[in-house]
């Protein structure tokens, strides 16, 4: 344990020593100055108007030991920290807005650590002014009162505004808004405000004044610009009045009235006048210069005038009073006045009334008879009225009116003074109408125009009317659509029409007729209107379900107006669905269906629309049938003759079924027909036109078309090479004067046959048949119609003579010719269908007489 304590000891002491042998010394800032940007801030100064985020200085400083040194930069407690350092670099930044005008030295610590040793200085930052402060004023707001006699030129008031910025930014100069109205002026320096050189003020003309003063620094810089910076303030200068303006009279002209009911003492007129200094009035004395006659009185203080003594005594109708209305100043002394004339009119008393007038005296009623329809402008003279107000001059007018039916009538003279005779005249001859009423009512106004009282009186005025023929028969309705089942019996009912005659008597009686081409099967009552069929008819859809006619309203005296009748006739379901024939014989072959056919003679859907169903199949379950077309086809699984075969054990494949054909009518009718059909596999014919005559079997017409067709063309292709042949000959070979020899072509030349393509015919296409001058009568029985005649190609001009090569070889013009029968009845059909499937042998022999008539028709051209 000694050794130990030794030990520590010895140590201890070994580290002491070299612990005093080694000096460290503290880092410190390097002072540059204030003008320098590195350094320790010391007195550094910047600008109130420097961005935040902007680096503004480097805080620069070393360590003797050459350790490396980390910069930090702290404020006092409480106080806004307008600076943060980077502690590595030194690199100060702007971190929160100046502003000098709130804080003009910010205090900061900045220190310096080699990581053993730390310096802590404080230092001072100064804030330098910008010119961001614009001037303010004191002591706002500027109201002012001033008289409105001040002199021009005077002094009135003075504004101050102060400007926080330092050197020129801080100075402020005024200067006045400029104004087209202004009079008042202001220094530039001091801020007093005058009344301008040569204006006056007028209370009577404006009683407020708004200066607009504007303060300007003198301006500086901001942010790198020169700025200058303004504030304006408005001065409120009250105008007081001042004793400079006469009284007026306010109302004028005066009128006054003495009526003959008026008593001494009545209240003739008051005027009333006020100073013209209203900021300050004086008092108003009233009285009567001249015109009084010693009969009116004046009020001095209110202005009254009135009458002194009885109108019977009044000597004048009209007076002109002259009255004066005077300032009362200090001292009851009459300063200033106004004079101004008052019209007194001595009037008679409105006590009568208007009061109309017939023949016999008063009268409240007038009353006339007479046709309707008079001529516009034309004067009512049944009436004999007159209208009277025995008052005199104005109580004496007034004005007529009628009330009643606008703009019928009116009344003239519509202004009457005292007395006239009424005339009243005919304005909208429309409006006299006995069909709107028999009676025409109105009231005849008499009422006063400038009278207080407004006396009126009324009469009644009645017209009656006397009828003419002046209306034609009106229908209710333009058009009349009705419908009407088909097989309706004879005379029934269609529909009815009604026109309307409002005349009366008999010019308002209708009598109905119609006409067209659709009327004769109807028949209508020419009282009632009532259109019906004819006894002896019955509408049958089929054969025309659309009528439509005319019906006549016609009057008394031959005015009428006419109406349109449309006619639609129901289809009934009255036809059941037929087939050609209740036995049908189709040849099928082995992947084509067969189609049958029935017809309802219906004339609308759903009655004449067929669907078709097999009711019985032998053998059973062998063939399906699209209920829309009747197409008939094996099954699917029968796809050859060995498994058709295999059904029916028997070797010549002819299978029978029954089709029924339902109409989709209510009822619904239907009918059945038997069809054998003959099971065979297609034929090695090949190529488009077989495709298209197997698809065409059950639709002959399409066939005939095509065949039709084709041989157009191929005439029209032969006309077209004859006629080529000619004009080239004509135009290649000289016509002489000489007599041409026309030479008959020899009949051993060889002609142009026409070859038909590979056609494939099928059962269906024995609809088409090839007339054949060999076919046998009963052949040629089966066509209804005359055979057309064959087409032939137009015969060639005969070619000049002279250049004719003997060696030339003469070229026969290809023609074709046939004839194609007409569709037989159907039992000549049903004929047909029965002699069997076609063949290869029958396409053949068509070929072979196609071939033939155009040989034939060929030998013949020349």
């Amino acid at each position: 344990m000694k050794k130990d304590k030794k030990t520590h000891a010895l140590l201890f002491l070994l580290l002491l020593h070299y612990s005093s042998g080694q000096s460290d010394y503290a880092p410190y800032f390097y002072d540059n100055g204030p003008s320098s940007t590195s350094g320790n801030m010391a007195l550094f100064s910047i600008s109130e108007d420097t961005p935040v985020g902007t680096q503004v200085y480097i805080l620069n400083g070393t360590d003797p030991e050459g350790d490396p040194v980390r910069f930090g930069l702290t404020f006092e407690k409480g106080s806004t920290e307008y600076f943060r350092v980077e502690p590595k670099s030194g690199n100060v930044t702007l971190i929160q807005e100046l502003d000098r005008e709130k804080q003009d030295e910010i205090s900061v610590l900045v220190s310096i650590t080699d990581g053993r040793n730390k310096v802590v200085e404080t230092v001072r930052v100064f804030v330098t002014d910008a010119n961001d402060e614009p001037p303010e004023f004191q002591n706002l707001p500027f109201i002012i009162d001033i008289p409105e006699d001040t002199t021009a030129g005077s002094s009135i008031y003075r504004v101050h505004a102060v400007d926080k910025d330092l050197g020129s930014g801080g100075s402020v100069s005024y200067y006045l808004q400029s104004s087209p109205f202004a009079k008042f002026t202001i220094d530039g320096h001091s801020g007093i405000l005058r009344v301008k050189p040569g204006e006056t003020l007028d209370y009577e003309t404006t009683t407020t004044h708004f200066v607009t003063v504007v303060a300007k620094d003198g301006g500086g810089k901001y942010k790198g610009k020169h700025q200058v910076l303004t504030s304006t303030a408005t001065v409120t200068v009250n105008v007081l009045d001042a004793q400079d303006m006469p009284p007026s009279f306010v109302g004028t002209p005066y009128f006054g009235y003495i009526y003959e009911v008026s008593v001494p003492g009545s209240e003739i007129y008051t005027v009333y006048a006020k100073d013209g200094d209203q900021g300050n009035p004086n008092p108003i004395h009233y009285s009567i210069m001249d015109g009084s006659d010693g009969v009116f009185d004046m009020n001095s203080t209110s202005g009254c005038i009135t009458l002194t003594t009885h109108p019977s005594l009044l000597k004048n109708e009209l007076y002109e009073i002259m009255v004066k209305a005077s300032e009362v100043g200090p001292n009851n002394k009459l300063l200033d006045y106004d004079i101004t004339t008052v019209t007194v009119r001595v009037v008679d008393l409105n006590n009568h009334p208007p009061t109309f007038y017939g023949e016999n005296g008063p009268q409240s009623k007038f009353e006339v008879t007479m046709y309707e329809h008079p001529p516009a402008g034309e004067i009512l003279r049944g009436f004999k009225i007159t209208v009277n107000d025995s008052d005199q001059g104005a109580n004496a007018k007034f004005k007529l009116r009628l009330v009643g039916p606008n703009r019928v009538l009116r009344v003239v003279p519509q202004t009457v003074l005292n007395e006239a005779q009424v005339t009243i005249i005919v304005e909208d001859t429309s409006g006299i109408d006995y069909e709107k009423g028999p009676t025409l009512s109105f009231k005849l106004l008499a009422v006063e125009i400038d009278t207080p009282e407004r006396f009126s009186a009324t009469a009644d005025i009645v017209i009656n009317l006397l009828d003419t023929n002046d209306n034609i028969p009106i229908f209710t309705s333009e058009y009349y659509i009705t419908r009407v089942p088909e097989n309706s019996p004879g005379g029934s009912n269609v529909v009815s029409v009604t026109a309307n005659d409002p005349d009366s008597g008999p010019w308002g009686v209708v009598k109905y007729s119609i006409y067209g081409s659709g009327s004769d099967l109807f028949t209508i009552n020419p009282s009632s209107g009532l259109i019906s069929t004819q006894p002896w008819t019955s509408l049958d859809a089929e054969i025309r379900s659309k009528y439509n006619f005319y019906v006549k309203a016609e009057d008394s005296e031959g005015k009428y107006s006419l109406a349109e009748v449309f006619v639609t006739v129901l289809d009934m379901n009255d036809h059941t669905p037929e087939f050609d024939d209740k036995l049908l014989e189709k040849t099928m072959i082995i992947g084509l269906p067969v189609k049958v056919e029935a017809v309802d003679d219906d004339a609308e859907s759903p009655n004449n629309v067929i669907e078709y169903s097999i009711m019985k199949a032998d053998p059973d379950n062998a063939f399906d049938i699209n209920a829309d077309t009747g197409e008939i086809k094996l099954k699917p699984f029968i796809k050859s003759m060995e498994i058709v075969q295999n059904i029916t054990k028997q070797k010549d494949c002819k299978w029978s079924l029954v089709v029924e054909a339902r109409d989709r009518g209510s009822p619904s009718f239907s009918t059945t027909a038997v069809v054998n059909i003959d099971i065979t596999e297609a034929t090695p014919f090949k190529g488009p036109m077989a495709a298209f005559l197997m698809k065409s079997r059950d639709n002959p017409l399409k066939a005939l078309g095509m065949v039709t067709f084709i041989i157009t063309v191929l005439v029209g292709v032969t006309v077209m090479i004859s006629t080529a042949m000619y004009m080239r000959n004509s135009k290649s070979n000289r016509i002489m004067p000489a007599r041409r020899i026309i030479k008959k072509r020899p009949r051993d030349h060889q002609s142009w046959t026409f070859k038909m393509p590979g056609i494939k015919f099928t059962n269906p296409a024995e609809k088409f048949l090839i007339s054949d001058p060999g076919s046998t009568p009963q052949e040629n029985a089966s066509s209804l119609r005359p055979k057309p005649p064959p087409p032939i190609a137009p015969c060639l001009p005969p070619p000049p003579p002279s250049n004719t090569r003997p060696t030339e070889r003469h070229r026969a013009v290809p023609t074709i010719s046939g004839a194609l029968a007409s569709k037989g009845s159907k039992k000549a059909k049903s004929g047909r269908r029965k002699e069997g499937n076609i063949s290869s042998a029958l396409v053949s022999e068509l070929k072979m007489k196609l071939e033939q008539k155009i040989n034939e028709n060929n030998q013949g051209l020349y």
